[in-house]
């Protein structure tokens, strides 16, 4: 309802953000919270979930890093029991496809005694432009232990649509929606689509996944997003996911989004955009 908050619990998230400002602008009230602001939310300090939460009657919640982490299960079982004590009536979840520590975190939701939807994704086209792989492309290499898998991208904007519709019309709930773009691509073909459409040479290699882990680990990556990453790469990404599904057009009635419009619109952004070489004398 448009007299309560809707509550956002990952303002700055890749989704969070987008499903805000839809919301917004459809003329409904959010309430938006991380780590950083007042009221706070914390997933690591469960005495910072009610505050954040009294007043609202819905929620958008993202996990952070990820609902595949071993204890993500038993945190989603917690926070929806303080959920339903202070009013919550109706949470939207993000997921991801084919992680069976997701899955055990859904089920902890469907068996709530809320209402619920479940998004659960593909990898996210925005991984390319506002995640950890925009360095590589930068740099005009991005180098990743994932060789031929395909992958159908999801672009952000049709995951925050589909959170939205879900928030706002009450026909759509208790569904799971399973949202992809509309083709399959490996790693290599989405460097060479992103390569043309910029007229600049990207390389996209491969290395072993313990070398990529050393790497990232030298680098300073938290422990948790170590062991995600490798969760991703050895499990998440062994061809279980390598299929189109069709929870954008089910939930919002329209196709959804093609990888080449997701690089027009992030090539219009800048997010690729390098400094120009300094003309030599």
């Amino acid at each position: 309802m448009k007299n309560s908050p809707i509550l956002i619990i990952g303002k700055n998230g890749k989704t969070g953000a987008r499903v805000s400002q839809r919301l917004q602008a459809l003329g409904y009230a959010t309430r938006p919270v991380s780590r950083s602001n007042n009221p706070s939310f914390d997933w690591e300090n469960p005495s910072t979930w009610a505050t954040a939460i009294k007043g609202t009657r819905s929620a958008y919640v993202t996990y952070q890093p990820d609902l595949a982490l071993p204890h993500a299960e038993s945190t989603i079982k917690e926070f929806v029991r303080v959920a339903r004590e202070n009013g919550l009536e109706h949470i939207v979840l993000l997921s991801g496809r084919g992680e069976e520590g997701a899955q055990r975190a859904e089920e902890a939701l469907k068996t709530s005694g809320l209402s619920w939807n479940i998004v659960r994704c593909s990898w996210f086209c925005q991984n390319f432009s506002e995640n950890f792989m925009v360095e590589g492309i930068l740099a005009g290499e991005l180098i990743l232990p994932a060789e031929d898998t395909v992958e159908p991208f999801v672009d952000a904007d049709d995951i925050a649509d589909v959170a939205v519709a879900t928030l706002t019309e009450p026909s759509l709930r208790n569904k799971l929606y399973e949202l992809t773009g509309p083709r399959t691509l490996n790693f290599a073909q989405c460097i060479k689509e992103i390569s043309d459409a910029l007229d600049r040479p990207i390389k996209y290699t491969t290395v072993p996944v313990d070398d990529y882990i050393n790497t990232i680990r030298e680098q300073g990556y938290p422990e948790d997003l170590q062991w995600l990453l490798r969760e991703l790469f050895t499990v998440v990404f062994d061809g279980r996911n390598s299929h189109v599904m069709h929870g954008v057009e089910e939930a919002l009635g329209r196709p959804a989004t093609d990888f080449n419009t997701y690089i027009q619109k992030t090539i219009a952004s800048g997010a690729w955009a390098v400094p120009m070489e300094k003309e030599s004398a």
